[in-house]
């Protein structure tokens, strides 16, 4: 019987967002084997209901396990909030992980006065997945969440800087930033969408120095590591792991936006077409 921590960690997305997850988790555990599957032909999913969003994420990870894998990493704010208790239960005894409670301890540990913005898709915010999470955690928390649909096309185009994406950026957070005088600011602000990282430096200038802005994909990447080694599957060492790359439309367009939010060149020969 092969060594179950010998198997790949395999990563799912709607689309390329879920690279930055992969890029935290390679740069974290360069020894382990990633597999990344977008569903580029369905996304986005962060417009989609619920009931959709679960059907077409289970249909994702199976494609994911029928590969082989030792642990399931829901890249995706979306399918995380609507998806993953029934993905822990349609593949138990399989490890499932989200993105979504790495980054809520994340934020509840780095924000100094309780408040925090949460800024992610339409269905993540309706959700309020991330809302709960972190005042489980931290429950005097203040947590405010703003759908910002548009940073999704953006960082995909590569708009990731200028003053056309800080537009943008200001018109969704202005008001939240600058509460009226008797009002706390927000100290935190959650980035609760796999695309977002990108647009880092735009977003850190829109709402000042003093905000301190936490990424899911590099929280979700420790949580990963510290599961494995938990469960006794980590590699810790050994040559650097495959990576491989799977999507449902559109290899071309994968491997061009891929590579922007990987940050190094991603060819459409490495990426392979499956259906679902």
């Amino acid at each position: 019987m092969k060594d179950a921590s010998l198997l790949p960690v395999t990563l799912f997305d709607s689309g390329v967002g879920g690279l930055t997850v992969l890029k935290a988790l390679a740069a974290r555990l360069p020894a382990e084997d990633l597999l990344y599957l977008g569903d580029t032909a369905r996304l986005p999913y962060g417009t989609k209901g619920r009931d959709t969003i679960i059907r077409y994420t289970l249909r994702a990870a199976q494609k994911l396990v029928d590969n082989g894998t030792k642990m399931l990493v829901v890249a995706c704010n979306t399918a995380t909030a609507a998806a993953l208790p029934a993905l822990r239960e349609h593949f138990a005894p399989l490890p499932v992980l989200g993105v979504v409670d790495p980054g809520a301890r994340a934020a509840a540990r780095a924000s100094r006065n309780g408040e925090i913005v949460v800024i992610a898709t339409e269905a993540t915010i309706t959700d309020g997945a991330y809302q709960r999470a972190i005042t489980r955690i931290r429950p005097e928390a203040h947590v405010q969440g703003r759908a910002c649909t548009l940073f999704v096309p953006m960082a995909e185009e590569g708009w990731m800087d200028g003053p056309l994406v800080e537009g943008i950026a200001r018109r969704y957070l202005e008001d939240l930033f600058t509460p009226a005088v008797t009002a706390p600011r927000p100290d935190t602000l959650l980035l609760g969408c796999t695309h977002f990282p990108l647009l880092h430096a735009a977003l850190q200038n829109v709402v000042g120095p003093q905000v301190r802005i936490v990424d899911s994909a590099a929280s979700t990447a420790e949580s990963v590591g510290e599961e494995l080694a938990r469960l006794g599957l980590l590699r810790a060492d050994g040559p650097t792991g495959v990576r491989r790359f799977m999507t449902t439309d559109n290899r071309n367009r994968f491997a061009r936006t891929g590579s922007l939010f990987l940050g190094s060149p991603l060819k459409s020969a490495d990426v392979e077409i499956i259906d679902l």
